[in-house]
């Protein structure tokens, strides 16, 4: 009998004894809740070998795509900033049936090193990714520091051994770094120091970042500056000009980004970068972090060619 009859008889079973066995009703009503959740279980279980064995098949094709669209993308004006907000790890991982804490974190770890390899590739000068949120922080303990560790163990990686077909990158750290879990923390200065002379691609990472605090914080940065220089306090207002504010930001004396990639689907910032991001161009995908591939990353670029760029103007 399969799961799907074995599941109705037992629910009809339940009815018809309905008024002579309460007991027995709940009992049957419960295995036949177990049987549907079993039926949707391996539904789920098929339909990933399916996806796995669609994804080998398809390799050839995809990997010749690839090169020939890597090689249009070089032939045209690359963006020298590229940022991406690493989106959709824990949506992939519950998608690839991986329920270890941190599994989806610690594979998107890994693709921070493939992407930096297809930036150095294109020439592309700086990254920036967002790699954890203000709000991030508020997530359960056991949660936040399974991240934690993964994101001390990448920066680590990363300052001492360059991914294979790149140069060692200058990190460099941004956010509320005060904030930060004290390890962390630790691991962001000194990985800094570490690749502070590095001359390959410089990639900055936002920890512990929100855009709403950049902007307060360069507003309190600015005001201490002006106190600093004895400024009256009635006078303070007309020294506040955009050059004067962004000189405090967290990005200060680095380009603002030309594109900007969120992953996962979601269509926002989210505030990220709200002040730098006024005139770069976005793209969304709905691949989550993960699995994200060269190709996906060419078509951002590519989208980002096709765009004529007027800069409000």
């Amino acid at each position: 009998m399969s799961a799907a009859a074995l599941s109705g008889r037992l629910v009809r079973s339940s009815h018809s004894l309905h008024l002579r066995s309460p007991s027995l009703q709940a009992v049957l009503e419960t295995a036949a809740a177990q049987v549907g959740a079993a039926r949707r279980g391996l539904g789920l279980q098929l339909a990933r070998v399916r996806w796995r064995a669609g994804s080998a098949l398809a390799a050839p094709l995809y990997a010749l795509y690839t090169r020939r669209l890597r090689r249009r993308v070089r032939a045209r004006p690359l963006p020298n900033h590229v940022a991406v907000i690493l989106d959709g790890n824990r949506r992939w991982a519950s998608l690839a049936g991986l329920h270890q804490p941190g599994a989806g974190h610690s594979r998107g770890a890994d693709k921070l090193d493939e992407l930096l390899c297809w930036c150095a590739g294109l020439g592309i000068g700086e990254l920036t990714v967002w790699a954890l949120s203000g709000e991030n922080l508020a997530r359960p303990r056991a949660e936040l520091d399974e991240l934690v560790a993964i994101l001390v163990r990448k920066l680590t990686a990363l300052a001492e051994h360059a991914p294979a077909g790149s140069s060692p990158p200058r990190i460099r750290v941004f956010g509320r770094i005060e904030s930060l879990p004290r390890e962390l923390a630790e691991t962001a200065r000194r990985v800094q120091a570490a690749t502070a002379d590095n001359r390959g691609l410089v990639l900055n990472v936002a920890l512990g970042y929100s855009g709403r605090d950049e902007l307060v914080d360069a507003v309190r940065k600015l005001i201490a500056a002006l106190a600093a220089e004895d400024v009256p306090a009635g006078e303070m207002a007309a020294h506040v000009d955009a050059a004067a504010l962004e000189s405090h930001l967290y990005t200060a004396e680095h380009s603002d980004p030309d594109l900007i990639v969120r992953t996962s689907g979601e269509m926002r910032l989210s505030g990220f970068l709200p002040w730098q991001s006024s005139h770069s161009e976005f793209y969304f995908t709905d691949v989550y972090w993960p699995a994200f591939r060269e190709l996906d990353f060419l078509r951002a670029v590519r989208t980002y060619q096709q765009r004529e760029r007027r800069f409000g103007r």
